[in-house]
């Protein structure tokens, strides 16, 4: 199995080994574009893949920080007293990149950038740019994702 981020439609597609499509959906990469340099908040570009899988066995809208649950679950009401927050929710698949000089080692580091495939909240509008360099997608979607992908699955992330 292996997945691929097209920055340009927004999309995320599952591969079966064979070439086979899976599944397609919806996602929302950085606000800032593309680029692999750490504090850009642009998603990186290039061949990854899945390192931890966290958050198995959270209800749907956990809130995550520093990749651990903090007791919060996600609400309209949670969001409006915290209306700046950049919110990770229900599970998270950590990238690490696999190419040393483009996302791997040094300024320009997937994993030491904490860039994740995460949930967001449903208001999140999908398919626009929005996030800090991270792949968000919705919560439901994710935890299905989350259950068919097992650590160390390759993940594409490109421009087309």
């Amino acid at each position: 199995m292996r997945l691929h981020i097209s920055v340009a439609r927004q999309v995320l597609t599952v591969y079966a080994v064979s070439g086979e499509e899976l599944g397609v959906y919806p996602v929302s990469t950085a606000a800032a574009g593309v680029g692999e340099v750490s504090g850009s908040y642009q998603t990186p570009r290039g061949a990854h893949l899945i390192r931890a899988k966290i958050g198995a066995g959270q209800v749907e809208n956990t809130v995550f920080v520093r990749r651990r649950p903090t007791g919060e679950i996600w609400t309209p009401e949670l969001h409006a007293a915290f209306p700046g927050r950049d919110w990770i929710l229900t599970r998270i698949l950590w990238l690490s990149g696999c190419e040393p000089g483009r996302n791997r080692l040094g300024s320009v580091d997937t994993m030491r950038r904490y860039i994740y495939i995460h949930g967001t909240p449903d208001i999140t509008d999908m398919a626009t740019p929005g996030s800090h360099g991270c792949i968000r997608m919705r919560n439901a979607e994710l935890v299905e994702l989350f259950d068919r992908v097992p650590c160390y699955t390759p993940v594409e992330i490109s421009e087309d």
